[in-house]
């Protein structure tokens, strides 16, 4: 439980510092720019996740192709 505790209270003051850096122009431009690695991030792993699924559809067809291929 003590854990817990320290675990909020360490969120709720990380949110209290993140209000303080966010009020200065150079926070603001701080937190832009994480929020720009941030995005960066999330649509090259949207890129990948849809490219996969893209290759894995590629090669089920080929499989399935080939199957029946086999079959005639």
């Amino acid at each position: 439980m003590r854990k817990l505790v320290w675990l909020i209270s360490g969120v709720a003051i990380g949110f209290v510092a993140a209000h303080y850096v966010n009020q200065s122009p150079e926070g603001r431009r701080f937190f832009e720019e994480i929020e720009q690695g941030r995005r960066e991030f999330a649509d090259a792993v949207s890129r990948g996740y849809h490219n996969r699924g893209a290759e894995l559809g590629s090669a089920l067809n080929d499989v399935e192709h080939a199957l029946n291929n086999l079959n005639r």
